[in-house]
């Protein structure tokens, strides 16, 4: 037998098998770098920041969006609760308890309830249209002064002029309704005219 070569043999082996224990080293570590960060993704949410639909530029920051914002988000959350019929109040119900935080969502949940409780057993509609929508960046609030017009078995029955406040919060990158109410009126100050795409009511 050749020595020398049995040994050459012998070392060659040994490399390779260092090689290969560090290849196999590598690999899981990279397995485990990648479980480590499925499972930090896992069950996390993706939240799109931006109104359900966009008529002007706006801005947000890390605690606060822009008067444009609260514009476009109260017209629409105006449009939920207040523009409903018998037959949209539940799908806009559900709607608009995604925007509610979920310590109010119970709240809110049970005042759409008799809501639309109300509405059916009277068959009937209200439909809210804006004149104006004030802002208030400091609050992060907007009050919506327009016409509310009510329907009983599709005859009106009364047109008055009602003022709602919504206060909203912005935090974690999504945007919470904290109150929606209805206030004493406000006096309507000349204004350009705001392109509001929805209606509501109350």
């Amino acid at each position: 037998m050749n020595h020398d070569k049995f040994s050459n043999d012998i070392r060659d082996l040994r490399s390779r098998n260092r090689s290969l224990g560090l290849a196999v080293a590598g690999l899981v570590f990279t397995l485990i770098l990648a479980l480590v960060i499925i499972l930090k993704q896992w069950g996390s949410e993706r939240t799109v920041v931006v109104p359900p639909s966009i008529d002007k530029s706006f801005w947000v920051t890390k605690d606060r969006v822009s008067k444009e914002y609260l514009e476009q988000m109260g017209a629409f959350v105006g449009w939920l609760i207040l523009d409903v019929s018998p037959e949209s109040i539940d799908w806009k119900k559900d709607i608009l308890l995604s925007f509610v935080p979920p310590d109010q969502s119970g709240a809110m949940k049970t005042r759409q309830d008799l809501e639309a409780e109300r509405l059916k057993r009277m068959n009937a509609s209200t439909f809210f249209a804006p004149k104006q929508l004030i802002p208030n960046e400091d609050n992060q609030s907007v009050v919506l002064v327009g016409r509310l017009r009510t329907q009983v078995n599709g005859q009106d029955t009364t047109t008055d002029t009602k003022s709602y406040l919504a206060q909203f919060a912005y935090t974690g990158g999504r945007v919470h309704l904290n109150t929606f109410k209805e206030i004493p009126n406000v006096q309507q100050t000349p204004a350009p005219a705001l392109a509001v795409g929805s209606s509501a009511t109350r």
